[in-house]
């Protein structure tokens, strides 16, 4: 039976090709979509679980108020960890990490510097935390020692080879000599630790042993015994602060007790998190690696499934519009004994065999899509062919969706009365207008909700690239690790200041983009040892060119001059520090801060200067207190260019860098490319969007094709008849369309307040944001509507335009 099943299914789509080739192309969009955003969103749930024992580490984190200030940290102190294992019996291990960015690092004896773009010291405990074997060398002893290291296979590749890598030595930013004791693997893309190459001993640091609650720097992890239940650690972590933090901090504050703390408005407040969580639900200030957001995977999986479930209405209403074609065959059927459950069963198989036929093209087609996914979404996703889960999920897929999808058909079609089919009068025994007119609204509510997140995310981003940011990122050149050519640094910054094509130049290791940040906590000259006048803000070492070069506005006060000598023990703060300190930016010229608290002999700042505020964190956090103030050290050089050519500025800029610093790598980007890459992920969201809005509209568009076939043709008689009394092709399209407009019009009604709604939760999490105009709704409105009319209106003038005397004749 099965067999006469499918030989009958396969005549019957063989027939209506224009038909099956629509439902096997609608299906196979929505299947593609929903393949790739779901193998996307696997990629994004498997970071960190490569490690054995990833349900049992967590790291912890440390939530601070004090000062004006309140940030949400992924550091803590250096001794947090050896307090999680003394005090917790359910602590197995605990491990530090204390990153440093980039390295330059080149063999004992040679002259020319590699960059390495990740670095961090980490604890021996390491290896056995997360399980990671080596390659080469001795886990007993590696990173036991001071100034010792161990590279990542790549690394160990690039400058010696693996097997020759252990015992060589080598020269760390021009500095300090470490002996390789080890070589690992390379972590994948989707760990925490995928770009860092180097790890260092941290039993060479010396300030990882410094007992100091103040400073936070330390990434710290913990794994628990297999019995443990996190939840046990919260409360006793609270209590840390008056165990530990509260007698540190009385040494610059004699007599501040917890109490006296929490009532001036601070807290501290230490918890965790577990590994598998952090890239997805941590976003907080000294992140290791940078994580995506959990808002965007649920945005993603919601679109995943609008996209199939709009795939699978399409096929519905493709499949009724057709079946006033098969009302005899079905009436034939039923008048030769055919029971209605062997119809469903055909009409079924037939689903089936368009659903596996639209799967194996959705599969096709996201194989050809994906490496273009892949630069879309930044990702290196391949197809899992090896792993079996993955076909099982595939197969079980299609045989939901075969049901799913030709549930309502099958059993709208065999419910057709075989007298009146057979009679002619077909039309009035159909039914299931309801339904039918239902998935339509639902369609575009669908599309709707899409084109209104698509426009809210385009206009946040534009929003952003056009904001006043407070200082010019257009045309600077950031050339990194000038530290690297010793005392001739000043040298290259003047010869490089008398380059045509130079506007100004300034030596900094702190940029508005993303760079280094450094907190600090300043007391005023008066009550220096009182907590409630403490003013925590970043402090950025700079030099006289700074101001100038970055183009911020100074609104009280002056900027550094080379003609002040006291300008050594002067800072610059911007308007938030202002407002923690209290009064207005001319009130705080030559106020005196030290950041020197408990000090017998403090070093006093004198304020000479307000900068207006400027964004120098993301748009989702608040700008915050920041000073700065003369150094005479720097990591890298700021460069504002003249409008020209910029190939042939670098080349020159390289020039200067190679005569006075020969061997030292020539290291640059440009800030305005740094500032972008902030947004990276909001940018790819905005693309997604775009992509998978327009596949939802197309899928859209074909149901409702579908369905304005259906109609006219379940109404051609109707037509004739009117078309006889009179009424113009006009007056007929006008009505056929304006059926459907209607649905739409509901449609637009259930996704105006749902998609205002949603995007209002997604722009929450910027703090400087765009409003959702009245004008967004409206245009995705008026969109569907075109599109709406678009789509139906040649169904509609096809019917109009018919003969009326062939539409009479119509069975």
């Amino acid at each position: 039976m099965l067999k006469n099943y499918l030989k009958i299914a396969w005549r019957s789509l063989r027939k209506q090709p224009f038909f099956t080739f629509l439902n096997t192309f609608g299906l196979a969009i929505g299947m593609a979509g929903g393949l790739l955003i779901a193998l996307y969103i696997h990629d994004e749930l498997s970071y960190d679980t490569m490690f054995p024992d990833a349900d049992r580490i967590h790291r912890v984190n440390a939530d601070i108020k004090f000062g004006g200030e309140d940030r949400k940290f992924a550091v803590t102190p250096a001794p947090m960890a050896e307090a999680m294992d003394n005090d917790f019996s359910e602590v197995e291990l605990a491990t530090r990490f204390r990153t440093r960015g980039s390295m330059l690092i080149r063999k004992s004896g040679t002259e020319v510097n590699v960059k390495e773009l990740q670095s961090t010291f980490v604890d021996s405990t390491f290896f056995e935390m997360f399980d990671v074997a080596l390659l080469v060398g001795d886990v007993k002893t590696a990173l036991r020692s001071p100034n010792t290291l161990i590279l990542t296979k790549s690394a160990a590749e690039k400058h010696f080879g693996l097997q020759d890598a252990l015992g060589q030595n080598l020269l760390l930013n021009n500095t300090e000599t470490y002996t390789v004791t080890g070589v690992i693997d390379d972590f994948p893309k989707n760990s925490f630790l995928r770009d860092h190459t180097i790890f260092m001993a941290m039993a060479g640091y010396d300030d990882s042993r410094v007992v100091n609650w103040g400073s936070n720097n330390y990434q710290t992890y913990i794994k628990l015994i297999p019995s443990a239940d996190i939840k046990n650690l919260q409360v006793p972590l609270r209590g840390f602060l008056g165990k530990y933090v509260i007698p540190g901090v009385q040494q610059f504050m004699p007599g501040i007790t917890e109490e006296q703390f929490k009532a001036a408005g601070n807290h501290l407040i230490y918890s965790t998190i577990p590994l598998t969580d952090i890239h997805l639900k941590s976003d907080r200030v000294a992140e290791i690696s940078g994580n995506n957001n959990i808002k965007s995977i649920y945005i993603l999986s919601f679109i995943a499934i609008f996209l199939i479930v709009l795939a699978s209405v399409n096929f519905m209403n493709l499949s009724t519009a057709h079946s006033l074609r098969r009302a005899k065959e079905v009436g034939i059927r039923k008048t030769l004994g055919s029971n209605r459950s062997a119809l469903i069963r055909q009409f079924l198989i037939e689903s089936g065999l368009v659903s596996f036929g639209s799967l194996l093209v959705a599969f096709v087609l996201a194989i050809l899509v994906l490496p273009y996914f892949n630069i879309l979404a930044d990702k290196d996703i391949s197809m899992p062919y090896a792993n079996p889960f993955f076909w099982l999920i595939l197969l079980v897929s299609g045989f939901v969706l075969a049901l799913f999808s030709g549930s309502y058909p099958a059993f709208f079609i065999s419910k057709f009365v075989p007298v009146k089919v057979l009679k002619g009068t077909a039309g009035n025994s159909l039914g299931g207008g309801g339904i039918r007119n239902g998935l339509v609204i639902f369609q575009f509510a669908i599309s709707v909700f899409l084109i209104i997140g698509t426009l809210v995310v385009y206009q946040q981003l534009q929003y952003i690239q056009n904001k006043d940011l407070g200082f010019s990122k257009d045309q600077v050149l950031i050339v990194n690790d000038v530290f690297t050519a010793g005392n001739q640094v000043a040298s290259f910054k003047e010869e490089v200041k008398k380059l045509g094509f130079v506007n100004n130049a300034t030596l900094s290791s702190f940029f508005p983009t993303p760079s280094g940040r450094s907190d600090s906590v300043f007391a005023p000259e008066e009550g220096a040892t009182n907590q409630e006048n403490a003013v925590s803000m970043q402090t950025w070492e700079v030099d006289h060119d700074y101001v100038s070069t970055m183009d911020f506005e100074i609104i009280a006060g002056r900027d550094f001059d080379r003609a002040f000598k006291n300008d050594s023990t002067s800072i610059i703060i911007n308007e938030s520090a202002v407002a923690t300190i209290g009064g207005s930016p001319q009130d705080a010229i030559g106020k005196r801060f030290t950041k020197d608290l408990g000090s017998e002999n403090p070093k006093y700042f004198t304020i000479i200067g307000v900068v207006k505020n400027f964004h120098f964190s993301p748009f989702r956090e608040e700008i915050e207190a920041l000073s700065l103030h003369l150094s005479g050290w720097a990591s890298s050089m700021a460069v504002k260019l003249e409008t020209g050519n910029f190939s042939n500025a670098i080349a020159s800029i390289e020039g200067v860098w190679n005569k006075v610093a020969p061997g030292q790598p020539f290291d640059y980007y440009f800030m305005e490319d740094s500032f972008n890459d902030t947004y990276k992920s909001e940018q790819r969201l905005g693309r997604i969007f775009i992509i998978f809005t327009t596949l939802s509209i197309l899928i859209a568009c074909l149901g409702l094709f579908g369905l304005a076939a259906f109609n006219a043709e379940k109404r051609t008689k109707e037509i004739g008849v009117r078309k006889v009394l009179g009424a113009s092709v006009g007056q007929i399209s006008y009505r056929l369309t304006m059926d459907f407009i209607k649905l739409v019009g509901v449609g637009i009604l259930i996704s105006l307040p749902i998609g205002w709604y949603a995007m209002e939760q997604w722009l929450q999490d910027f703090s400087y944001r765009i409003e959702v105009s009245w004008w967004i709704l409206a245009f995705a409105a008026s969109l569907a509507v075109g599109i709406a009319i678009v789509t139906v209106s040649y169904q509609s003038i096809k019917a109009a335009v018919v003969n009326p005397i062939k539409s009479l004749r119509t069975e």
